[in-house]
Formats: structure tokens, C-alpha cells, sequence
């Protein structure tokens, strides 16, 4: 996990920077102070995404805390946008966590994993990918583990950097991952 900024996204026509928090309880913490910093001083055109797994939390009402941080620093949101139907935070939810968006792109998962099961994406307990319960990061590290895979644990940044490689954001199954893609897609079309 990176600190402080990091630049990506350059090969895309767009530069942007990843700041990383430590943990949930850290991000929701310094989340209200951060925004109003930069409220004061946030250059045209920039825009700012907070992604944060919902974990067990109640959605409604951890998407409420992001919005009302969002609110109390003067910056509008895609869900309550400026008058002009614009906005520059993105407040998106993982359900149940990030994890979980793996497991709607079956394909991606074995173009990574091959020795996984084609049937994959049809059983009853991954059909509805942000459905799974009990934690998303287990369950892939356990069915990685049944396919032969990371039998001593699954590294976790460098796997989810070869699966979101390999992801094709137009099939994925997972609701809080379309719902994601279509906030940066109404995101970068306000440019």
C-alpha cells in the first residue's frame, strides 16, 4: 500500500493520485477535516472519488456519513450535485468489499487463475456477487486455495492488481461495481 499521493491513470488522458488511508475507521476520520481542505483550494476540472469497502456496515447509512462529509465542506456530489447538475466528489460503496467486484468478472478472475472452474460465476453461493457474506477477501483466498493456488495466503495487492488488469468493466455481475463505473463514467463526462 502506497502513503500519501501516488500518480496513475496518465495513459488514460487523465492524471490522478491515489491517497491511501489506514483503514476504514482512519479514512471516516479524517474525511471531513481532508475535504474541507481541499474545498479551499480544489482547482477547477479536479475531482475527487472516495471508494470504501461497506464491510458489515449499514450502506445506507455509511454512504449518508460520506455525503453529509462531502456537504459540511461545500462540495457537491453526484448525488446531490450544484445547481448546474454538476459535482466534483464521488462517493461509492464496495460491496461487501472490493473483493467482491472479482467475483463479477469470472472470466478475469481465470484468465489470472486458469485452474479455476468455468462454473464458477453459476453457483448458487456467487451468482450475486456483492450477496457474499462472511468476507469477500476469505471466500477468494479459500476457492484460490482449492484450485491449488497461494496455498500459503494470497497476496493480496499484487492479485487484485493482476484480476482488476484483467476485468472487463461492461460484464461485471456486482451491482456496487457497475454503480461505481457509472460515477466515473458521469464523472469524467462533466470534463
Amino acid at each position: 500500500m502506497c502513503r500519501g499521493f501516488s500518480p496513475v491513470g496518465a495513459a488514460h488522458g487523465f492524471t490522478s493520485f491515489l491517497h491511501v488511508f489506514q483503514g476504514k475507521r482512519n479514512l471516516l476520520a479524517r474525511l471531513p477535516d481532508r475535504l474541507r481542505g481541499y474545498s479551499s483550494w480544489l482547482p477547477a476540472g479536479w475531482r475527487i472519488v472516495v471508494l470504501l469497502d461497506a464491510d458489515r456496515d449499514d450502506c445506507r447509512r455509511l454512504k449518508a456519513r460520506l455525503e453529509n462529509a462531502a456537504a459540511r465542506a461545500g462540495l457537491c456530489t453526484k448525488t446531490a450535485p450544484g445547481l448546474d447538475g454538476g459535482f466534483s466528489v464521488l462517493n461509492r460503496l464496495a460491496v461487501e468489499e472490493l473483493e467482491a467486484w472479482f467475483f463479477g468478472d469470472v472470466d478475469a478472475l481465470r484468465s489470472v487463475y486458469p485452474r479455476l472452474p468455468a462454473s464458477l460465476a453459476s453457483k448458487s453461493a456467487y451468482r450475486d456477487p456483492d450477496a457474499i457474506r462472511g468476507g469477500t477477501w476469505e471466500t477468494l483466498e479459500r476457492v484460490l486455495q482449492v484450485a491449488g493456488y497461494h496455498p500459503s495466503g494470497l497476496p493480496k495487492i499484487a492479485a487484485a492488481g493482476r484480476i482488476a488488469g484483467a476485468m472487463d468493466p461492461s460484464v461485471n455481475r456486482s451491482a456496487s461495481f457497475r454503480c461505481f463505473v457509472d460515477g466515473l463514467r458521469a464523472l469524467c463526462a462533466q470534463e
